[in-house]
């Protein structure tokens, strides 16, 4: 390793195998936590290549258990993290919404590493028990068409890592990884980045891969669809850029998004938006993520249409529906 970090340190390049080979040997316990905190700072420093992003992600899919819900074709709905916004949880909130409007959905999450809370954090205040049973998460996805994943179960070498990425508590290269290593390899995916050059880096590979995918980045730095400012689209066929008010949403402050101080404040927040009882703001982005969601999944419907759905899956009830059948199972 030591090696490897001297050419990094001089500004060189991984190649594919190499990266795929790191990636191995981290999660078999080859390197102490400083040598893996050294390799996360060269990619705090620099931006990470798609050579070596792909490789990162071959080693990551070759070492996954093995999960099969391709039958269900579904989305999964993400952000990378790492925008240092602390915001709510909102793809997860999403991602019931969806399911909630009779989408399928395999949300694949982890805990929060730069925030209070990941989609973990949330699931696991609730009383979810984290499986790797392909019996019970097909029960879910059949009563509420929504299945959790919990990365670390999936992939080992994101459980290797994950005390020297909390103890760090900045952005990875891992944060860059997670939505390309869900092992369902959803057919779906909505994904949120937090700068442009990772957008256009997960738009390369997305289109490489022939998937079905939208990335978005709020223009002021979140890693979702914030409705705090203008944001990008990035598809197969087109980018372009939004405003809140194209798609008759007002501008909302960065404080009305703030996620709380713990675990618990944040999974408040989740229930007050499934329940209903939550802000406007907090709300309406929740709805315009699932929205440009139910988009990627039928691009022939308008994204006025796809935001309507979404919002009366939560007004209905149905998105809270889901949750309690998803909590009757898994819990």
């Amino acid at each position: 390793m030591n090696k490897i970090l001297y050419r990094l340190f001089e500004h060189q390049y991984l190649g594919r195998e190499e990266a795929r080979t790191i990636l191995q040997n981290i999660a078999a316990g080859k390197y102490n936590d400083s040598q893996i905190a050294a390799l996360i700072t060269v990619f705090l420093m620099r931006n990470i290549s798609v050579e070596e992003i792909a490789g990162f992600r071959d080693a990551l899919l070759e070492m996954r258990v093995p999960v099969n819900l391709a039958d269900y074709k579904p989305i999964d709905i993400v952000g990378t993290g790492g925008d240092g916004k602390n915001t709510f949880n909102i793809s997860t909130s999403a991602c019931f919404t969806v399911a909630g409007a009779g989408y399928n959905v395999v949300k694949h999450g982890n805990y929060g590493a730069t925030s209070v809370s990941g989609a973990s954090n949330v699931m696991e205040q609730h009383g979810v028990k984290f499986t790797t049973d392909i019996d019970r998460l097909r029960r879910s996805m059949d009563a509420c068409r929504i299945a959790y994943l919990h990365a670390p179960l999936f992939n080992p070498a994101l459980k290797a890592v994950a005390p020297v990425r909390k103890s760090l508590g900045v952005r990875s290269f891992f944060n860059v990884l997670g939505p390309l290593v869900n092992p369902v390899l959803p057919t779906y995916q909505l994904l949120g980045v937090y700068n442009l050059p990772m957008l256009r880096l997960y738009s390369y590979i997305y289109q490489e891969s022939g998937a079905q995918f939208a990335v978005v980045h709020s223009l002021d730095g979140y890693d979702e669809i914030s409705l705090t400012g203008d944001f990008k689209l990035s598809m197969a066929e087109k980018e372009k850029v939004y405003t809140p008010e194209m798609l008759g949403f007002q501008r909302v402050k960065e404080e009305e998004l703030y996620g709380g101080e713990t675990p618990e404040d944040a999974a408040k927040i989740f229930d007050k938006v499934l329940t209903n009882k939550a802000t406007q703001s907090q709300t309406d982005c929740v709805v315009a993520n699932a929205g440009f969601a139910i988009h990627v999944i039928c691009p022939e419907k308008k994204i006025e249409t796809c935001i309507n759905e979404a919002r009366e899956s939560l007004l209905s009830g149905k998105a809270y529906d889901t949750l309690t059948k998803f909590l009757e199972i898994n819990q």
